[in-house]
């Protein structure tokens, strides 16, 4: 492979995460050479998304990569006396305390693997020896109440690395349960009720159920396919800066979205619904009609309070929370506003930080649906491949598992200049963007890092159930302590392809405290119960019960600053992994920063020419030749509608 490569570029991406693909496919769009390399074998790095199989490898990977002991490094001998090196380092530190639970039934079988999966390995193959079946699947034994290890590199990638698996569960699933909604150059897939309601199983239903036909340890594995699992947990908000780039650049043609259908809130032991928009609001049954003209009086206060100055001008300095308490709401909506609307810390958010966003989830409202939100089908780590692909299209070249050794730095300049890669090639480029991860110790010594606590589990049933079984929900759980934060709570269904049917992905993240387990079990512990044998002759069971779950911490670098790392040479650049933030606005701002530093005057990812605009080599020679007719293969497969999220479409190779 490194005989293959060019020896110079005009830019060098190290690592695929969402900020450095959208970095990678702006600079390609602009012009520039562009080399996007990472040592893992899967794009994404921590915003990436597995099969269950495919987490399983994940975790066993960390696990044996945790005591790898750094060799004496070959290249050293290939810097020069007016060079020097900055060492990348070889194992990624960024997640820790990794536990993990299984509560379905463990009737394994030999020959007991992922449906459809290309090959065996030892992560997706479960044996009859339960002690040995544990072990490879990462899962306590009888002995044993959890595993914990030291995680390194995955690998495993989710079901939609594979194109052709992908587009073919996405058109069953588009003709078979979904209607397109299209606004705004995006389509939004939302479930038909009908359909849905027809097969929803009512408490009743489940206690019927033998009890063979409970969900096992088995069936997961066998439908892990069906799972998408995020490494980090966020939605879209339909005015975002995400879903405007993506429409901007045509990347939305590579990816499907769904609405999230109903925001929730955890108040006096219930989960409850959320009334959002005007409608919610008048046809709420939780609401007294004075409280409907409260909270809509307010809400319609937040979406022009810049031009209310003198309202807030006095509340500025206590915090939002304390400034609801002021505006004639009852408690009950002082709540809802402050937990389900503008998603705000009680203790930490200012009146003006409280009005944004609360100015911010209204802005979005009605977009695309009854809630600000959108998600990815097949889950997070689909967006990082989308960028991808508009690079690649644009000429960028992409190297898995392929590892850089050291960048080189000149001397004289302080610039650096190359990179030594695993094959000991050296490659020059003129700017290098770096994911933190792959700095050294050494470069990091300074660095203060953050925390997300992060929480997947598997559950059998919503934590709000109704007559669909399609929802797709965000639930916040107020902090009970003081210095712990908030934890919000996504509940997918399996029409967002992220799970099986009959099963619910959630997934749990709050800044840490402790240990993910720590923070988080909880919460867990209030909305959820653990899956037992048991339990099965008392169906009297209210909450939601987990077949498996899953606690790990991430790193946060979001706020680190570029100073923080030791002697970087000013052209080389440096990209955080995943904030704690609902959404990804802080992703596409650093992209965009650094873009501008790399290419100053150039547009930031501009859309792509229409196709009957292009004119090919040779086209302008031929006489008589119209502008119409220039590329009409070009202009029949690809019209100006197919630009739209909801509409996947392959780049030609």
């Amino acid at each position: 492979m490194a005989d293959n490569l060019p020896s110079e570029f005009d830019v060098i991406v190290i690592g695929t995460g969402l900020p450095e693909s959208i970095i990678a496919a702006a600079c390609s769009r602009s012009g520039q050479r562009v080399l996007h390399v990472d040592s893992r074998s899967y794009y994404g790095g921590n915003w990436a998304s597995f099969s269950f199989s495919g987490l399983l490898s994940w975790l066993r990977e960390y696990q044996d990569n945790s005591d790898i002991v750094n060799e004496s490094p070959a290249w050293e001998e290939q810097i020069l006396e007016n060079e020097e090196a900055i060492a990348l380092g070889r194992n990624d530190k960024t997640i820790q305390h990794v536990e993990v639970f299984c509560y379905a039934s463990q009737d394994l079988h030999d020959g007991v693997e992922e449906a459809g999966a290309l090959q065996k390995n030892h992560a997706s193959v479960t044996s009859a020896n339960s002690t040995e079946a544990a072990d490879s699947a990462c899962l306590p034994t009888e002995d044993e109440s959890l595993s914990t290890m030291s995680c390194e590199m995955p690998t495993g990638q989710t079901p939609s690395s594979d194109p052709e698996h992908a587009l073919e569960v996405n058109d069953v699933d588009r003709t078979g349960e979904k209607e397109n909604h299209c606004d705004d150059k995006t389509c939004v897939t939302s479930t038909s009720e009908k359909e849905t309601s027809e097969n929803v199983p009512t408490v009743e239903d489940i206690a019927e159920q033998p009890k063979q036909n409970r969900i096992t340890y088995s069936q997961i594995i066998k439908e892990g396919r069906r799972f998408n699992i995020d490494l980090v947990s966020k939605v879209l908000y339909s005015r975002g800066l995400l879903i405007d780039l993506l429409i901007k650049s045509n990347v939305s043609r590579y990816a499907e979205f769904k609405n999230i259908t109903r925001i929730l809130a955890f108040r006096e032991g219930r989960v409850e619904q959320v009334p959002c928009s005007r409608a919610d609001v008048f046809n709420s049954k939780q609401l007294s009609m004075v409280e409907k003209r409260m909270l809509m009086k307010f809400l319609t206060f937040c979406m022009e309070y810049e031009e209310h100055l003198d309202e807030y001008k006095a509340y500025e300095q206590i915090t939002f929370s304390e400034y609801l308490k002021t505006q004639k709401l009852t408690p009950n909506l002082q709540y809802f506003v402050l937990h389900s609307i503008a998603m705000t810390s009680e203790t930490a958010s200012s009146t003006i930080d409280g009005l944004k966003a609360t100015k911010n989830f209204l802005h979005c409202l009605g977009r695309y649906g009854n809630t600000p939100f959108l998600f990815p089908l097949y889950g997070q780590g689909e967006l990082p491949q989308c960028f991808c692909r508009m690079c690649a299209v644009f000429g960028g070249i992409y190297c898995l598992r392929h590892s850089v050794q050291c960048l080189v730095v000149d001397k004289e300049s302080g610039k650096c200049k190359a990179i030594i890669d695993q094959f000991g090639q050296r490659i020059m480029s003129k700017h290098f963007l770096v994911e933190d991860s792959y700095f050294s110790e050494n470069t990091c010594s300074h660095v203060q890092y953050r925390q997300i606590s992060r929480a997947v589990l598997i559950t059998d049933r919503s934590v709000l159930q109704t007559d669909s079984d399609q929802q797709i929900s965000i639930l916040t759980v107020p902090a009970e302590e003081s210095g712990t934060s908030a934890v919000r709570v996504i509940e997918l269904c399996s029409s967002t392809m992220t799970c099986m049917k009959g099963t619910y992905l959630v997934h749990l993240t709050c800044t840490s405290s402790k240990s993910a387990r720590e923070d988080l079990e909880p919460v867990v512990q209030k909305l959820f119960t653990p899956y037992t044998e048991m339990e099965i002759e008392n169906e009297e069971v209210e909450k939601p019960r987990i077949l498996w779950a899953l606690y790990f911490n991430m790193r946060d670098s979001s706020d680190v600053s570029r100073s923080s790392y030791n002697d970087l040479p000013s052209n080389v650049y440096v990209c955080s992994g995943p904030d704690c933030g609902l959404g990804n606005d802080n992703a596409v701002k650093q992209a965009e920063t650094l873009f501008q530093q790399i290419c100053p005057n150039e547009d930031f990812c501009p859309p792509p020419p229409n196709p009957e605009d292009i004119i090919l080599d040779g086209d302008s020679l031929q006489p008589g030749a119209s502008d119409s007719s220039a590329v009409p293969e070009a202009n029949a497969e690809t019209p100006k509608e197919t630009a739209s999220l909801g509409n996947p479409e392959e780049p030609s190779e």
